[in-house]
């Protein structure tokens, strides 16, 4: 169940919080947003897909009118809603900026805590945890923390390191680091509720929701002190 619930996971899109993430490194954010925008959409085909491979058949149904929409409502309508203030009130907007950051940082709080909350409920609390049961997922936390760890360092490393092979912008290569380290948890404990019988299955989500944006945030903050030290 837990092996079931961390290939969930690493075959989700990026989640929202890669966006904000991506504006605390000074990354490409209108990048990150679309990034974001095209594999949500992609993952109404490819989630399911990857999933039945690589969980030997087990299929996963997505509605895709619904990722859809949640695409415009939690990505577009917000990116477009900022533009048009900003062309429009740029003064007002330039004051506003200096809180955005740190209702940023409290966005992502937020959005681990909902991840967080949703698998809990649908484990049914600390004594219900499916076939694993309690000893079980204690048992299994150093292997479960390992993975995801692996999971989330690998897709910063591997998403930065090709993209500085390419010889692209560090924007970009910010970006891409980024995009492909973090995952939308909180769609993987979603799909864990609603398509798997064992609830265990959405303890990884949420533990991944925590443990990507502490490392994305760590990241970025790596990544701006660096610039500050060469008078970026």
């Amino acid at each position: 169940a837990l092996a079931a619930g961390v290939v969930l996971v690493a075959c989700c899109p990026g989640g929202t919080a890669s966006n904000i993430v991506s504006y605390m490194a000074r990354a490409d954010v209108p990048l990150s947003v679309l990034m974001t925008s095209v594999s949500t959409v992609g993952a109404v085909f490819m989630t399911p897909l990857l999933t039945k491979l690589l969980l030997a058949g087990t299929a996963v149904q997505v509605d895709g009118a619904a990722m859809l929409a949640s695409t415009a409502q939690v990505v577009l309508v917000p990116v477009l809603l900022g533009s048009t203030l900003n062309s429009r009130f740029p003064r007002t907007v330039a004051r506003v900026s200096v809180y955005t950051p740190a209702v940023a940082v409290l966005m992502v709080a937020l959005v681990c805590a909902a991840t967080v909350s949703r698998s809990v409920t649908s484990l049914g609390g600390a004594g219900a945890v499916g076939t694993v049961g309690a000893a079980g997922l204690k048992a299994a936390a150093p292997a479960l923390l390992a993975a995801l760890l692996v999971l989330h360092t690998g897709g910063f490393f591997l998403g930065y390191a090709l993209s500085r092979g390419a010889g692209l912008r560090e924007r970009v290569c910010r970006t891409n680091s980024i995009e492909v380290g973090m995952q939308n948890s909180t769609l993987g404990a979603t799909l864990a509720t609603l398509h798997f019988a064992d609830p265990a299955v959405a303890a990884p989500a949420a533990i991944s929701a925590c443990m990507h944006s502490c490392l994305g945030s760590l990241l970025a903050a790596f990544w701006r002190r660096r610039d500050r030290a060469r008078g970026d």
